[in-house]
């Protein structure tokens, strides 16, 4: 159909109280629109792509996000995440669909691995400013699958809930550290439509060794982020295209009994590095 045909369903848009979202709608019909006059689909096509969506959205439940997943699969998330981050700060990278559960509080130096299995490992390190200062008591939110690949919530009758998990308060220099199993490269799960489109496209589904990250601290933007465990299976090839070089991090094969003794972990132990580093918030 003409042209004038799309510019008359965003005209329909022009009563809309939201500047921004009567923006965001008129892009999206006219991309849409141009989307289908390339591509001409069938009708069988579009009820196809219908039905895709629709599995799609029934597939999500309180644990399981299969729409971010789409996101993540089309490297919609790492763009969305790329575009809104800023220079300077640690580089973030995507939420993932995991993190549908809140996160435990525990004490620094705690151990998030519950089920044991995996190689014992210690993360440490700061939270800071953008100008090297510490900001203590920030907020560290961190999740990361199991030694077999798993999140708490794909196993509930296995995992015990929080597995994987801890919320962090640093202490009064911007200071973490908590125990945990080296984390291992795992498939995004592919029981669903994604799954279905990953083969029907003959990509894997695997993403790299990785733990996450949210970082708070009053008065700074949060930020989003992993680390990569470096030397990993997939880093050339994440299955969500989440992999920055900044993010890939050594864990260190460490042998100094009196540091294990410290940290509460057989010697000798795994021990990644890590700093975060807030922007402040604009005013």
């Amino acid at each position: 159909m003409s042209a004038e045909f799309t510019e008359s369903v965003v005209d329909s848009f022009d009563g809309t109280a939201d500047p921004r979202l009567r923006t965001l709608l008129g892009a999206l019909t006219r991309h849409l629109h141009a989307f289908v006059r390339e591509t001409e689909p069938t009708m069988a096509e579009w009820e196809r792509a219908v039905d895709f969506l629709t599995a799609t959205g029934q597939t999500c439940t309180d644990t399981r996000q299969e729409f971010i997943l789409l996101s993540d699969v089309l490297g919609v998330s790492m763009l969305v995440e790329t575009l809104n981050s800023d220079e300077g700060g640690t580089e973030s990278t995507v939420l993932g669909p995991f993190h549908m559960t809140e996160s435990p509080v525990r004490a620094l130096g705690a151990d998030i691995d519950l089920v044991g299995g995996g190689e014992p490992c210690v993360v440490s390190g700061r939270v800071l400013a953008a100008d090297g200062t510490p900001l203590p008591g920030a907020l560290l939110d961190v999740w990361q699958a199991d030694g077999n690949g798993f999140y708490d919530v794909q196993q509930p009758q296995v995992q015990p809930a929080g597995n994987g998990r801890g919320l962090f308060t640093a202490d009064d220099e911007g200071r973490f550290w908590f125990r945990t199993c080296v984390p291992s490269p795992y498939p995004i799960p592919t029981d669903g439509p994604v799954g279905t489109l990953l083969r029907a496209t003959g990509r894997h589904p695997y993403r790299p060794a990785h733990i996450h990250f949210i970082a708070t601290a009053e008065g700074h933007e949060p930020v989003t982020t992993h680390i990569f465990v470096a030397g990993s299976d997939y880093l050339d090839s994440d299955a969500v295209f989440a992999v920055k070089q900044s993010l890939v991090q050594d864990f260190t094969e460490t042998d100094d009994p009196a540091l294990a003794r410290e940290f509460g972990v057989p010697n000798p132990f795994r021990h990644a590095r890590f700093d975060l580093v807030l922007n402040p918030v604009e005013s």
